[in-house]
């Protein structure tokens, strides 16, 4: 029997249309407009308020905003803009606030006459973060009049906070009428010179997912870097989460709640502390079962609002961040070059700037309130910061509106293809002095080359800018890149040629360093074929002076680089030829801090080290085609040792950085002396390491009556030792000492390196008088 099929016009009809009011359609797909409903999306929607009290600052009508992080989970933006009208709009018959807060689409933006350059522009920001909040309350300053306005889940009403000065989501709420206005509360008079606007919102738990949270560090790289594209705007953070002094965990323990704690250890902390932070905050194994009763009853008489409010507002680290923090910079983007750059300044910071005009078609809301296409003349302001540093990553930050568009789009294009341009024209003009051979097809500098070492900030100001997507990743306005390009091969071109006065010599430098990175990446190239000990053919394409291990042990092979033919000679002899390789190098090797890239790829020892590792150098280092997995660095143990090692290190440090990071260079400790036993124990050796160690041993000898060889042996360099004691002191793993090079901060390095080995003489000769009183003899080798 066949079944019948349903009549396909009664199953759907209007009837199974569904139609959603207002911001309901907000809450029902919120990640339309926020990208996503876990921390990415909490943190986009604090950016929508900030930026548009930023946007207030941007047109000239506000020089402060407040940011405040409430214990109760919420947040609060304070600004002294010209507040959001309170006046009637006619259409609607809403005031101001309302139709700000509650209308998609609605604001003062659209029209270009309040606004010329802002970053908020959807009209959306305000009033989907209203309708993703378990409550929102604004208070505007205008008129001589404080006015107030708030919301539950996007709709207006009334609260009847039982505490007023702690409102709380949880208060009874009571809706105004549907299609009916809302009236503003006056709750306040001001100057009438005071204007400004306080959002504070609580954002819904029924929205964003348990994994949400908050992150200060975000907010606080967000708040930084508006300080530095506006510059004369003053933001203060104020987190009333952590307490103004020592670290959160201490301070918390002192006041939970208003109220002091009392005065206890060990498991009555720990509950205090989770009291206010909660127990997924502490440590597994501080936790204890007692606590952990504690924290659940706590949580217990939370409502559902708070627990989760309390989730995803917590503090990503317990770092102990100041109570409040301030940012104010007036040198603009010169200032964020100037804070982005880690590592020695090759040039000065370079500046490009200007507007110019373009024609875009727009609709524009008519007199009768009708959108109709016009063709209007839009302004564009550029802003540009760039330098070199003495490195091989590249940092470019752009922005439009100071909006950052982590994607580029038309400004950084423009940009980057004028400057790459212009690069190329100058290297061309200069070839002859920076020995580039025009002939060679591979000599060319590609973007990369560029880029290795630049630390820029792109920044463009324009009338609505269009972006791809409401998360503003990318900007789309194409007129954009043709100005940006014609400034950039102005300006940029006369600064890189050396024509404009006072770039000569910086311009020089520059280019110097790019084309190094040119050859760097074209020797890369051709190094790669011998990255890997596949055969003895390709074993025979290394060094001759390479005394190579077998294949195949990869994993647990070493390369030592050994000081001179006479140590060599000895540790031939000394090392297991199955996994330990040998490299000698004749005396100290080229100070790769002083000297530019190209010189160091001509030097017979640079070159044949980095050869040797076969991982290539600089930005094109791969430590995963690293032929070793230990490269160990065995020199005498005097000065001099301790010399060619620093030369070493600095070689390593600029350009297989890789390799110290990932704790994989080494430096030998052969000993300074041996002491030969006598009598009974005759046949055996101690070894010593410095003088002192040498002092104490002796005199521990004589005091156990132990008789020693008074003839002790100063081992003036490992090649005055034989194999078997150079095998069981330097190079036997199951006897050997080695010594870890670390990098623990990489940025302090950077400083510590030019310092130390770079040809600025008068630092180094302070740091040395600074430091003298200070010399600790047994820091350094004897």
């Amino acid at each position: 029997m066949v079944a019948k099929k349903p009549d396909k016009g009664k199953s759907y009809g209007a009837g199974s249309l569904t139609v959603l009011d207002g911001l309901d359609a907000v809450r029902k797909r919120p990640g339309m407009y926020i990208g996503t409903t876990d921390s990415q999306g909490l943190m986009h929607c604090l950016w929508e308020i900030i930026d548009n009290a930023v946007d207030e600052a941007l047109a000239g009508q506000c020089d402060h905003i407040k940011v405040i992080l409430h214990r109760d989970g919420s947040i609060e933006v304070d600004d002294n803009g010209r507040g959001i009208p309170v006046d009637t709009e006619p259409r609607t018959g809403l005031t101001g606030v309302e139709v700000v807060l509650t209308k998609l689409h609605a604001g003062a933006k659209f029209g270009n006459s309040s606004y010329t350059a802002v970053g908020g522009l959807h009209g959306v920001g305000s009033s989907v973060v209203n309708a993703l909040s378990s409550r929102l309350d604004v208070e505007v300053d205008r008129d001589g009049k404080t006015h107030r306005m708030r919301f539950h889940q996007g709709h207006p009403g009334t609260y009847q906070d039982p505490d007023p000065e702690h409102p709380s989501p949880d208060s009874p709420f009571k809706r105004t009428r549907k299609n009916r206005p809302t009236p503003l509360e006056v709750v306040g008079s001001v100057p009438k010179s005071r204007t400004g606007t306080r959002v504070r919102y609580w954002a819904d738990p029924e929205i964003f997912n348990s994994t949400a949270r908050f992150s200060y560090a975000q907010l606080i790289d967000r708040v930084r870097q508006t300080s530095f594209l506006v510059p004369g705007l003053k933001i203060t953070v104020v987190d009333d989460r952590i307490p103004a002094t020592g670290s959160a965990e201490q301070d918390l323990r002192l006041e939970v709640d208003g109220e002091p704690a009392a005065e206890s250890s060990g498991q009555d902390d720990q509950g205090s502390l989770r009291e206010s932070l909660g127990s997924g905050d502490l440590p597994e194994e501080d936790a204890g079962e007692e606590g952990a009763g504690d924290a659940q009853a706590d949580d217990a008489s939370l409502s559902a609002t708070e627990q989760a409010d309390r989730a995803m507002l917590q503090p990503e680290d317990e770092s102990g961040h100041q109570r409040v923090e301030e940012f104010l910079h007036t040198g603009g983007v010169t200032d964020f070059v100037d804070f982005l750059s880690k590592g020695e300044p090759v040039s000065d910071i370079w500046r490009i700037s200007g507007q110019d005009t373009y024609q875009e078609e727009t609709q524009r809301v008519g007199s009768d309130g009708e959108l109709h296409a016009e063709q209007v003349e839009r302004v564009c302001g550029v802003d540009i910061a760039l330098r070199w540093v003495n490195d091989y990553d590249s940092v470019v930050r752009s922005f439009v509106n100071v909006v950052e568009t982590p994607g580029g789009g038309m400004h950084v294009d423009g940009f980057m293809n004028a400057m790459t341009r212009q690069v190329r024209k100058a290297v061309e003009a200069n070839a002859r002095r920076l020995k580039v051979n025009l002939k060679d097809s591979h000599t060319k500098v590609e973007r990369d080359d560029v880029l290795a070492g630049l630390v820029a900030v792109v920044t463009v100001r324009i009338a609505e800018p269009q972006f791809q997507g409401q998360t503003k990743d990318v900007l789309g306005t194409a007129q954009v890149k043709p100005i940006v390009t014609r400034m950039t091969d102005d300006q940029f071109g006369q600064m890189i040629s050396g024509s404009k006065r006072g770039f000569k010599e910086q311009s020089g430098q520059v280019l110097e360093k790019i084309v190094g990175e040119m050859h760097a990446r074209v020797q890369a190239r051709k190094t790669k074929e011998v990255t890997r000990r596949k055969n003895a053919l390709e074993s025979a394409s290394m060094p001759s002076k390479l005394s190579d291990s077998m294949p195949g042990n990869d994993d647990i092979a070493e390369l030592f680089i050994v000081e001179g033919d006479s140590a060599l000679g000895t540790a031939k002899a000394a090392r297991n030829s199955m996994f330990q390789a040998l490299l000698p190098i004749r005396g100290k090797i080229l100070n790769v801090q002083k000297a530019s890239l190209s010189q160091m790829l001509t030097n017979k020892e640079c070159a044949s080290i980095i050869q040797v590792v076969g991982a290539g150098s600089g930005a094109s280092f791969d430590i995963d085609q690293a032929r070793y997995n230990k490269v160990i660095m065995m020199t005498d143990a005097d000065v001099d040792g301790a010399h060619i090692r620093i030369l070493l290190l600095t070689l390593f440090y600029r350009y297989m950085r890789p390799l110290i990071e990932n704790g994989r260079v080494y430096a030998a400790v052969p000993p300074l002396h041996r002491i030969a036993l006598a009598g009974k124990n005759k046949g055996k050796f101690i070894y010593t390491y410095s003088d002192d160690e040498l002092e104490g041993k002796l005199a521990d000898l004589q005091a156990k009556h132990i008789d020693y060889n008074p003839d002790v042996q100063r081992y003036k360099g490992l090649g005055e030792m034989d194999a078997d004691q150079l095998a069981d002191t330097t190079m036997d793993p199951r006897t050997r000492m080695l010594r870890r090079i670390r990098m623990e901060d990489a940025a302090q390095a950077a400083g510590i390196f030019p310092l130390l080995m770079g040809d600025d003489v008068p630092p180094r000769k302070q740091f040395i008088v600074d430091n003298a009183d200070d010399f600790d003899r047994s820091k350094i080798d004897t």
